[in-house]
């Protein structure tokens, strides 16, 4: 592993109890960050803290309430002396694999309100914070499933679409401020999301891959902290793709 540079820096990770959102974690914490880790899974969330050590801050809530999430920002400020310098948002649901005519409105609108509303309200929420300090890294966690849009996964794909919207839109804003928004638009990646979706559907996803695999936490993980690091000093409102070849534009 290349180690980044974030001593004295501090980072929140959404989902950050278990998958992609843990790999971040960890990175963070082995280049020298102090880490919050915000997650729905209390279980979870205290075994992953155990694990990435002393220091590590953690909020139980669901990233859907945003009055919840105003309160764990405010915490994890206060907890990290009224800073936040980098946030990724990870935590995210597939929803059902169904065709877009028999798709369930209550599962479409549980679909966008973690994966698209828990992105607004996280980025909404700490971006004062990080206007206070002149500096911070936001990355959102999109999909390609979002630039080409898959087959019996339409919920996914429009939610992570939006989230590519919503961080392009954020990035100029924040453009002249010392703050940086990007997102990553993953292929497949095998962690516990593989439990919501459907065997058939998998296979399609790999299917895709130029490279015949999926990319694994850690890959994702390089990735995400750079754009989360100083070095990420030029590029906002910027996806980048991580999708063993299948991305095309």
């Amino acid at each position: 592993m290349n180690r980044l540079d974030f001593e004295g820096r501090t980072a929140v990770v959404t989902g950050g109890a278990a998958g992609i959102g843990l790999a971040v974690a960890q990175r963070f914490v082995q280049s020298g960050a102090r880490v919050a880790l915000w997650d729905r899974d209390a279980q979870a969330l205290a075994k992953a803290a155990a694990a990435l050590g002393p220091g590590t801050v953690t909020q139980a809530f669901d990233v859907a309430d945003a009055s919840a999430v105003e309160q764990a920002a405010a915490a994890t400020a206060s907890a990290f002396g009224d800073r936040i310098d980098a946030l990724v948002c990870s935590a995210g649901i597939a929803g059902p694999n169904k065709t877009t005519w028999e798709f369930p409105i209550d599962e479409w609108r549980r679909v966008f309100d973690i994966n698209v509303h828990g992105v607004f309200y996280c980025n909404r929420a700490v971006v004062p914070v990080m206007m206070k300090g002149g500096y911070g890294r936001i990355v959102n966690i999109a999909s390609i499933a979002g630039k080409e849009g898959n087959p019996n996964a339409s919920a996914y794909s429009a939610s992570k679409a939006a989230v590519i919207g919503l961080t392009k839109s954020l990035g100029k804003e924040l453009a002249k401020t010392g703050i940086c928004v990007n997102c990553i638009t993953p292929a497949a990646v095998r962690t516990a999301i593989f439990d919501q979706i459907t065997q058939q559907h998998i296979d399609y996803m790999l299917s895709k891959i130029p490279m015949g695999r999926f990319g694994t936490v850690d890959e994702i993980a390089a990735m995400v902290c750079w754009l989360a690091s100083e070095d990420c000093s030029f590029s906002t409102g910027a996806v980048f793709d991580l999708s063993g070849g299948r991305a095309t534009y």
